[in-house]
C-alpha cells in the first residue's frame, strides 16, 4: 500500500514512523523547510521507551513528485489546512482513501445533519476549499489518543498512548476502513474500527475544547486547572452547552462533566497541545476546537455564553501575541 503522510510534525511523524517500520506500506512525506531536510538527511525518527525508532522515507514539498496514493494521512495543524486542501489533488485517485488525523472538528463533521444546511463549516472550512478538493466519500474519520511532541525538526517524542479510532463518516463498519484499521494495528497502533466514529470526535473535542485554551491562556498544566474549583465550574458549563449542541447533531454524551474531568484527571500533568504551541510560538488550533462549536451553535440557535466567553479570551490572547489571525 502507497501511503503518505501530509504533515511531518508530531502525530504526523509519529504515525509516518511506526508505518514504515512495519515494513506493510510505502510510506512518503510532503513537508517543507527544515522538517523536509532533516526527513531527507535521516528518514523518520520517532523517540518511544524502547529507543529511538528509524525508517527510511521519500520526502518531497510538492505532492505532484509522489504521485497518486492508496493512502493520505492528514496531519496538519487546522490553520494550515486550507493550504494543503489546495494542494492534494496529485495525491488523489478514485480510490484513494483520505485520513484527517487532526485535533477539532473536521470540515465533513456536519455534512448531511438535519437541520443544519449545505454550507461549509466558516470555521475550519472558510469557503468550502477542503470539501471541495477531497470528495467526501474518499473520507475516513479519525480520532487520535496519544501524546507526542516534537523535540527537532523531524525528530519526534512519544510519551503515551498508542489509540487510533476509525470508521466512515456516516456511521457503520466497512470493508475499506477495516483494511485501514488493519494496517494501522501492524504497525503497532491500538485500533478501534468505531461504528460512530462522530461520536468518538465529538467525545474527544468534549474534553479539549476547555482543557486546550484554558491551559493556553493560563499557562497551566491539566492537573491545576482541574484542582481550582472556580475554574473547574466553568470548564463544566462550557461542557454543558457543547452537550446540548451535540444533541442537536446526533452525538449526544450520557456523561456529566464531572465524569470526564474525573477520567482527565488520572493522566496528571500534562500540558495540552495547544499550550505547547503556545509556548513554541507556534499558531493555535482554536477555530477547530471552540470556534466550530461555537459556529454550530448558532447555526442551530443553541445558547452557548461560556463557549461564546472562551472563545473570544483565547482569539484575543492569540491576536496580541501573533499566534491567531
Amino acid at each position: 500500500m502507497r501511503v503518505c503522510i501530509v504533515g511531518a510534525g508530531a502525530i504526523g511523524c509519529f504515525v509516518g514512523a511506526r508505518l514504515a517500520a512495519a515494513g506493510q506500506a510505502e510510506v512518503s512525506a510532503v513537508a517543507r523547510g527544515a522538517t523536509l531536510t532533516a526527513l531527507s538527511e535521516h528518514g523518520w525518527r520517532l523517540q518511544t521507551a524502547e529507543g529511538l525508532m528509524q525508517a527510511p522515507v521519500r520526502a518531497c514539498e510538492k505532492p505532484v513528485e509522489l504521485g497518486v496514493q492508496d493512502l493520505v494521512v492528514v496531519a496538519v495543524k487546522g490553520p494550515a489546512l486550507t493550504a494543503v486542501a489546495r494542494q492534494i489533488a496529485p495525491l488523489l485517485g478514485p480510490q484513494t482513501l483520505v485520513l484527517p488525523a487532526m485535533n477539532g472538528v473536521p470540515w465533513w463533521f456536519c455534512q448531511g445533519v438535519a437541520g443544519f444546511g449545505s454550507a461549509p463549516l466558516d470555521s475550519v472550512d472558510p469557503g468550502g476549499v477542503v470539501e471541495g478538493a477531497v470528495p467526501n466519500e474518499q473520507v475516513v474519520g479519525c480520532v487520535v489518543h496519544a501524546s507526542t511532541s516534537v523535540r527537532s525538526p523531524g525528530m519526534v517524542q512519544h510519551r503515551m498512548g498508542r489509540g487510533l479510532v476509525v470508521g466512515e463518516p456516516r456511521g457503520g463498519r466497512s470493508e475499506r476502513v477495516q483494511r485501514v484499521a488493519d494496517l494501522l494495528e501492524h504497525a503497532g497502533f491500538e485500533v478501534t474500527h468505531s461504528a460512530d466514529v462522530r461520536y468518538d470526535i465529538w467525545y474527544k473535542l468534549w474534553g479539549n475544547l476547555t482543557m486546550n485554551p484554558v491551559s493556553a491562556l493560563t499557562g497551566a498544566t491539566v492537573d491545576c486547572v482541574l484542582a481550582d474549583a472556580l475554574v473547574r465550574d466553568f470548564c463544566s458549563a462550557a461542557m454543558n452547552e457543547a452537550n446540548a449542541v451535540g444533541e442537536r447533531i446526533g452525538v449526544a454524551i450520557s456523561q456529566t462533566p464531572q465524569d470526564r474531568h474525573a477520567k482527565t484527571a488520572k493522566l496528571g500533568a500534562f500540558k495540552t497541545s495547544m499550550l505547547q504551541d503556545v509556548e513554541a510560538n507556534r499558531p493555535i488550533e482554536l477555530d477547530a476546537i471552540v470556534g466550530a462549536v461555537y459556529e454550530i451553535g448558532r447555526r442551530l440557535n443553541v445558547a452557548t455564553p461560556s463557549i461564546a466567553a472562551l472563545l473570544g479570551l483565547t482569539r484575543l490572547f492569540g491576536q496580541v501575541r501573533g499566534l491567531y489571525s
